[in-house]
Formats: structure tokens, C-alpha cells, sequence
């Protein structure tokens, strides 16, 4: 991951789609909480979400195993456990790739990504 990497929070969403749509920062952040809160509450319930082109979020279950401490070499029971998984969509997946030649080039112009959001999600 690169230095430069910059952290979006909900914050952040709520300032942009606040800006970008005309409603009130407090509706905003109650829509995205309400939408987080649903997501979530579906995760939990060990559904699976699907968002056409941007990607899928499910639970999987992660089965227990043995692990190996590599500084003691002590073996060490990992428990069985449930995870979140998250596949990107197609679109996305593009989207991010067109931008892949230029990080290696290190060309951090290049590299940003265009300040408009994408719409076809």
C-alpha cells in the first residue's frame, strides 16, 4: 500500500453527498446510518448481499484449526469462526485496474482517481 493512501470516513460521505445533493448533512448521515445498520443486521443473520457491478459481501464460516506460533514454535488452537468476505463486481473491478499501470510508475497525478464519482453502480 502506498504512503500516500488517504482514509474517506463517514464523515466525509456524508459532507460530499450532502454537498453534491442539496439535503442536510443529518438526513444524509441517517440515510447511510440506516443503510450500514441493514447491512449489517443482513451480515449478522448470515445473509448475502448483492450489489449488481460494485461487488457482494457474505458470511463464511471459517473452520478451526492449528496453527504454529513462528517465534516459540508452540502449536496453538485456532478456533472456528465466522467471517466477512467481500467479492468485488465487475465494474469496480475495472475501475480500479485502470488505475493499476500508473502506481507502479510511482506517477501520483496519474494515479488519482477522477474526483467524480462513478454512476454506473
Amino acid at each position: 500500500m502506498s504512503d500516500n493512501v488517504k482514509t474517506t470516513t463517514k464523515r466525509d460521505l456524508v459532507q460530499r453527498i450532502s454537498d453534491s445533493s442539496g439535503q442536510t448533512k443529518v438526513l444524509v448521515r441517517d440515510i447511510i446510518q440506516a443503510f450500514l445498520n441493514e447491512v449489517g443486521n443482513e451480515l449478522v443473520a448470515g445473509n448475502r448481499l448483492e450489489f449488481r457491478k460494485f461487488g457482494v459481501f457474505e458470511v463464511r464460516n471459517r473452520p478451526g484449526r492449528i496453527a504454529q506460533n513462528p517465534k516459540s514454535l508452540e502449536k496453538v488452537v485456532v478456533p472456528a469462526k465466522r467471517v466477512v468476505k467481500f467479492k468485488v463486481g465487475n465494474v469496480l473491478k475495472k475501475q480500479v485496474e485502470a488505475i493499476a499501470p500508473n502506481i507502479a510508475t510511482n506517477d501520483s497525478a496519474a494515479s488519482a482517481p477522477d474526483a467524480t464519482p462513478p454512476s454506473q453502480y
